[in-house]
């Protein structure tokens, strides 16, 4: 979904929030600079910020050095963008950062200070992509081991026929 022109409600507070232009990338993100100091970034906008080497000066600009009202991160939110209930999930397999994201529209909302615990999580998406795999394969790894164990078994307490049949079906 394409950059919105409209004035957003932030989810967090309800404040209207502030567009921040980002020249380097050409995105208007939604900045809540008057109530919570969360971020809200339309589809597709948050892979531009999420690594360290990539330039968030203007939006620390906006952020840093500020005062913000204190938000409960466990509520449920409305996606401002179009009105979906946004679902919470962790940024990493760490599971330090929980993101709100909308399902309908792509939007995520980041509370304030998550998009700066996010980019220490990880040097580069490579490794983020390295430390998912290697979670994934822990979970589902005595599962697959024990498949390949009862596949094993299998294949040697099969009977000459069935040997031969295989044999013939180029199994």
């Amino acid at each position: 979904m394409a950059d919105t022109l409209k004035t957003l409600k932030c989810p967090a507070c309800g404040k209207d929030m502030e567009k921040v232009f980002i020249p380097s990338e050409g995105i208007n993100l939604d900045i809540c600079t008057q109530g919570c100091g969360g971020i809200y970034f339309d589809n597709r906008e948050f892979q531009e910020f999420d690594e360290k080497d990539e330039d968030i000066s203007k939006i620390l600009e906006k952020i840093s050095n500020r005062k913000f009202e204190q938000v409960d991160t466990t509520a449920e939110r409305t996606c401002p963008n179009c009105g979906a209930k946004m679902v919470k999930n962790h940024s990493s397999v760490k599971q330090i950062v929980e993101v709100d994201e909308c399902y309908s529209c792509g939007g995520k909302f980041l509370d304030r200070d998550e998009l700066v615990k996010i980019r220490a999580e990880y040097n580069t998406e490579e490794e983020r992509s390295a430390d998912m795999l290697k979670h994934v394969y822990t979970a589902i790894g005595s599962q697959l081991e024990e498949l390949d164990k009862r596949h094993a078994k299998s294949v040697t307490s099969r009977s000459s026929l069935q040997k031969l049949f295989l044999k013939l079906a180029g199994a």
